[in-house]
């Protein structure tokens, strides 16, 4: 059984990746409207990884027997006024994603819930995965600078973008 204090954290946690889908999702529609398939092909992607993360976290909390809690949500911002931008903010946002999970980690340590801290390992590390791609799509960013071809290429090339983590079950190897 879970109890009331991780109920509470999960839940808090539930709310974020919510959140975090929706801004992928807005990220999606801003790059589609601007032309750019392939970022956002790669955003709606990301949305619905989001999505799933809030709901492998609903299933836990609910089959502990505790009660997920479905919550309003922040409405993302919409706008972005280069793509630099958006993606600088992508990457301060899953660094808080990650920072919400190790504190919720160490809510699970505190309270002795062994159980939940087993589970959240897998964000810990699908959360460096997170960072690492968004560092990645930033550092290709700033090579292209101002070129348009660049653009273009990044834009079509984005679709496939592979990046293996330490984190990930490969150990970083290429």
């Amino acid at each position: 059984m879970v109890s009331n204090i991780i109920q509470e954290a999960l839940n808090k946690q539930i709310r974020i990746e919510a959140e975090s889908s929706q801004i992928y999702l807005a990220m999606a529609c801003w790059a589609e409207v601007k032309g750019l398939e392939g970022i956002a092909t790669f955003m709606y992607t990301q949305s619905q990884e989001e999505r799933d993360h809030m709901l492998k976290l609903i299933k836990f909390v609910n089959e502990r027997g505790g009660h997920a809690k479905i919550s309003q949500l922040d409405e993302p911002e919409i706008e972005f006024e280069t793509i630099k931008s958006m993606f600088e903010l992508l990457l301060k946002h899953e660094i808080f994603v990650s920072t919400s999970i190790n504190e919720l980690v160490d809510i699970t340590l505190k309270e002795k819930d062994y159980a939940t801290h087993n589970f959240l390992q897998w964000y810990v590390s699908e959360q460096i995965e997170e960072e690492a791609v968004a560092r990645t799509i930033l550092d290709k960013i700033n090579m292209i600078g101002d070129d348009k071809g660049g653009l273009y290429l990044f834009d079509r090339d984005i679709q496939q973008l592979s990046v293996v983590s330490a984190a990930s079950p490969q150990g970083g190897a290429v």
